[in-house]
C-alpha cells in the first residue's frame, strides 16, 4: 500500500483558512465603522444641506460662497459611499454653472438695472416696439452689471450645489422609508416611480444583448419595434406582481377616524404648509427676514402636528426604522448653526455679507460668518467615509 503524498504546507488540514466568511481581526473595525456610517438618518443630511443653502441665500459675498461650497464639497468628497445616487452631486455642480454663466448671459445680452460707468464692451442695439419698454437688446456692457449678475448667480449655483450634496450623501429609498404615515402612499408611489426606470433600462439591455447573441438586429425602427413589446410585457407583468404583493400586505387600507380628527387634521396640514411657503419667501427676501423666521418655525410645527394626527388613519410598522441618534443631530444642528449666525450676522453688519457694486469695491471676508461656515466641516469628522476591510 502506497503512501499517500505529503501536502504542502499552505494546504495541510490545521492551516488557518482565509477564504472564509468569518472577519479577520484587522477587518473588523473597518467593518465596525461601516455600520457606524450607514445609520446617520438621512433626514439629517438634508437638514444640514438645507441650512447650508439657506445661509447662501443671505449673502451675496462671493468669498463667503466660495467657503459654502468649499465646505459642502470636502463633506462629500470625505463622506460619499459608493452608491448610484452618489455620483448626482457632479450633476448639480454642471447645473449650478450652467445656471451661471445663463445669468451672466443675460446680463450682456438684456442688460440690467444696474447703473455703471465702466464700460467694456458695447453690442449693437437691436429696436424693439413700445410695448417692450424697459427691455433691450443689446448695448453697453459695464463692470458693474457683470459684478451684479455673477454675484447673484452665484448665490442660487452655490444653493443648487448645497442641495446636491444632500441627493449625493442621503440614501433616498431610507429617507422615504422615514416619512410620517400621512404620507405613506406618496412615499410608496415615489419608490414605485423610482424603480420603474432602473428595471426598464435593465429588460431592454438583457433583451438587446439577447437579439445579438442570436445574430438578430438590435438597432432600427424593426429592433425597436421587437425589443418594445416583451419589454412593455414585462413591465405589466412586474406591476400586476406588484399589485398583488401590495394588496396582500394591506396596502391603501385605512383606519376609522373620527370626522373632527380629519378635519382638523385638513385645517393643521393645509395652514402649516401655507406658514412655510410664507416664512421661506420672508427669508428668501430681504424686507421679510423679521417675520420670515416666526411664520416658518409656526408653519412647522402645525404642518408636523398635522401629519402626525393624519399618521392615525394608516396604521403600519416600519422595518429597522432609522434612529436619531447622536450624531444626527449634531450633522443637522451644525448646519442650523451656520445658517442661525449668517441670519446674526447679516442684521449686525449687512455691508459685509453684501459688498457694493455701485461704485465697484472689492469683497472681503468678515471673519465671524466665515468661521461660523467652517461648522458646516463637522459631519466630515463624525460621519467619514467607511474604509474598505483589507484583505
Amino acid at each position: 500500500m502506497r503512501n499517500a503524498p505529503e501536502r504542502p504546507a499552505g494546504d495541510r488540514a490545521d492551516a488557518p483558512k482565509t477564504g472564509g466568511t468569518r472577519p479577520t481581526p484587522a477587518s473588523a473595525p473597518a467593518q465596525a465603522q461601516v455600520h457606524r456610517c450607514a445609520h446617520l438618518h438621512p433626514g439629517a443630511w438634508w437638514l444640514w444641506s438645507l441650512s447650508l443653502g439657506t445661509a447662501a441665500t443671505r449673502t451675496t459675498n462671493p468669498l463667503l460662497l466660495a467657503l459654502l461650497i468649499t465646505t459642502s464639497a470636502y463633506v462629500v468628497a470625505t463622506c460619499r459611499r459608493t452608491t448610484p445616487w452618489s455620483h448626482s452631486y457632479a450633476a448639480f455642480v454642471k447645473l449650478a454653472l450652467a445656471v451661471l454663466l445663463v445669468r451672466l448671459l443675460f446680463a450682456i445680452t438684456l442688460g440690467s438695472p444696474i447703473p455703471g460707468t465702466h464700460v467694456l464692451v458695447t453690442l449693437p442695439e437691436l429696436p424693439l416696439p413700445d410695448w417692450a419698454q424697459g427691455i433691450r437688446l443689446g448695448g453697453r456692457v459695464t463692470a458693474e452689471s457683470l459684478v451684479f449678475a455673477l454675484y447673484d448667480g452665484l448665490k442660487l449655483a452655490t444653493l443648487l450645489i448645497c442641495v446636491g450634496a444632500a441627493n449625493a450623501l442621503a440614501n433616498p429609498h431610507r429617507l422615504l422609508k422615514s416619512l410620517p404615515g400621512a404620507l405613506y402612499e406618496l412615499g410608496v408611489a415615489v419608490v414605485v416611480a423610482l424603480t420603474f426606470a432602473p428595471h426598464l433600462i435593465a429588460d431592454v439591455q438583457r433583451l438587446r444583448s439577447a437579439r445579438r447573441l442570436r445574430g438578430r438586429p438590435d438597432t432600427g425602427i424593426r429592433g425597436l419595434l421587437q425589443v418594445g413589446l416583451p419589454v412593455l410585457e414585462g413591465a405589466l407583468e412586474r406591476s400586476v406582481a406588484l399589485a398583488a404583493a401590495m394588496d396582500a400586505r394591506g396596502y391603501g387600507r385605512t383606519a376609522e377616524v373620527p370626522p373632527r380628527v380629519r378635519r382638523t387634521t385638513t385645517a393643521l396640514t393645509l395652514g402649516g404648509l401655507l406658514g412655510v411657503c410664507a416664512g421661506t419667501y420672508g427669508l428668501l427676501t430681504a424686507e421679510g427676514g423679521t417675520y420670515g423666521i416666526p411664520v416658518l418655525l409656526a408653519g412647522l410645527t402645525s404642518a408636523l402636528a398635522g401629519l402626525r394626527l393624519g399618521g392615525r388613519r394608516t396604521p403600519r410598522t416600519r422595518y429597522r426604522p432609522d434612529r436619531w441618534d447622536v450624531r444626527s443631530f449634531l450633522v443637522a444642528g451644525s448646519g442650523a448653526a451656520v445658517a442661525a449666525a449668517m441670519f446674526l450676522a447679516g442684521a449686525a453688519d449687512p455691508a459685509a455679507l453684501h459688498p457694493g457694486v455701485v461704485p465697484l469695491v472689492a469683497p472681503t471676508l468678515p471673519l465671524l460668518p466665515a468661521a461660523a461656515v467652517l461648522l458646516g466641516l463637522l459631519p466630515a469628522f463624525l460621519a467619514p467615509t467607511p474604509k474598505e476591510p483589507s484583505s
